[in-house]
C-alpha cells in the first residue's frame, strides 16, 4: 500500500485583478489604475469636475452676496467686480426696514409653518389609511391619489381659486388669508404616496400585536407607526417646507395684502420701485436663510432622506 504525497495549497491574502473588478466595478479597470498616467489624468478630471460644479452651485449665490453688498451703481457698472466702492454692510439693515423686508419673511415663516403642520397631517393619516389600515376600496382610493399625479396644477388653478373664493358647505371666502395657502398646499399627492410606501415597508407583526392587546387605530398610529418614521416625516417636512418657500403665483393670486405677502411675492411686488441694491439685499436674506438651516440640518436631513427607503429589522 503506497501513500500518495500531496502538495500543499498556499493561501494567500492577495486577490487577483478579476476578484477585485467583480467587487469593485468601474470604467477603469484595475490594471489601468495602477499606471501612473491614468492615475493622474483621472485625478486631473475629477478635480475640474469638482471645480465646475462648485461654480455651477455656487456661482450665482456668491454673486448675489457681492450685489447686496453692493452699491446700484457697481451693481450695473461693473457686475463682476468685486466691491469697487467698498462693502457696504448696511444694505441688509437698510433693506430690512425699508422694503419690509422683515415682515415679509415674517409672513414666509407663517406660511411654510402652517403647510407644513397640515401637509404633514394629510400625508401621514393618508399615508396611514392606504398602507396600514387598508379597507376594501384602498387600492380604489391609492388609484385615484396617483392619477392626480399626472393632471398638472396650471389646469385646476382656475377651479381652485373659485373653489377659496367660495368654499363648498362653509360658504366662506378664503382669500387673503393664510388658510387659502395652506389647505390646498397640504393635499399633496406626491407626499401621501411616498408615506404609504414607506409604512407599507414596516413590519406587520407589530400591528398585530398591538392590537390583540387592545390598542385601537389612534393608538397604533401614536404610539408605532409615528416613532417608525422619523425618516419619511424628515423627508415630507424637507419637501413641504422648501416647496412652500419658494411658491410665488399661487400666493400671488390669492394673498393680494402686502401684509400678508411671503417673501416670493413681496420682493416682486416692489422690485419696480426699490433701489437695486436694496433688492439684491433682500434677495439674499431670502435665499440664504434656507441655505444656512441645510447647512446646519444636513446631517439629519440626508440621514432621514437614506433611511426614508428602509426599515431595520
Amino acid at each position: 500500500m503506497t501513500t500518495r504525497a500531496t502538495t500543499p495549497v498556499r493561501v494567500t491574502g492577495r486577490r487577483s485583478p478579476k476578484d477585485a473588478d467583480s467587487e469593485e466595478r468601474s470604467n477603469i479597470s484595475t490594471l489601468d489604475r495602477s499606471r501612473r498616467s491614468v492615475r493622474v489624468a483621472t485625478r486631473v478630471l475629477t478635480v475640474l469636475l469638482v471645480a465646475a460644479l462648485c461654480v455651477v452651485a455656487l456661482g450665482p449665490l456668491l454673486w448675489l452676496f457681492k450685489s447686496a453688498l453692493s452699491t446700484s451703481q457697481d451693481i450695473l457698472r461693473e457686475p463682476f467686480a468685486w466691491w469697487p466702492s467698498g462693502i457696504q454692510w448696511h444694505n441688509l439693515a437698510d433693506a430690512w426696514t425699508q422694503i419690509h423686508v422683515g415682515q415679509y419673511l415674517l409672513n414666509t415663516v407663517w406660511m411654510a409653518a402652517g403647510c407644513w403642520f397640515f401637509g404633514l397631517l394629510v400625508a401621514l393619516t393618508g399615508g396611514y389609511g392606504i398602507a396600514v389600515l387598508r379597507p376594501r376600496y384602498a387600492k380604489a382610493v391609492n388609484a385615484a391619489v396617483l392619477a392626480t399625479l399626472f393632471i398638472p396644477g396650471v389646469v385646476s388653478l382656475i377651479s381652485l381659486y373659485v373653489t377659496v373664493l367660495d368654499v363648498p358647505l362653509l360658504r366662506v371666502n378664503l382669500v387673503n388669508t393664510f388658510w387659502a395657502v395652506w389647505l390646498p398646499t397640504s393635499a399633496s399627492a406626491f407626499n401621501v404616496l411616498l408615506v404609504a410606501r414607506f409604512f407599507d415597508r414596516l413590519p406587520r407583526d407589530v400591528f398585530e400585536a398591538a392590537r390583540i392587546d387592545g390598542a385601537g387605530v389612534f393608538r397604533v398610529f401614536w404610539s408605532i407607526v409615528l416613532p417608525l418614521s422619523r425618516p419619511v416625516v424628515g423627508v415630507v417636512s424637507l419637501l413641504t417646507i422648501v416647496a412652500s418657500w419658494k411658491e410665488f403665483l399661487w400666493p400671488l393670486l390669492v394673498l393680494p395684502s402686502p401684509d400678508l405677502q411671503p417673501l416670493s411675492v413681496g420682493l416682486f411686488r416692489v422690485s419696480e420701485t426699490a433701489p437695486t441694491h436694496l433688492l439684491m439685499a433682500g434677495m439674499f436674506i431670502s435665499v440664504i436663510i434656507p441655505v444656512v438651516l441645510f447647512v446646519l440640518f444636513q446631517r439629519q436631513f440626508l440621514r432621514s432622506a437614506g433611511q426614508a427607503g428602509a426599515v431595520k429589522g
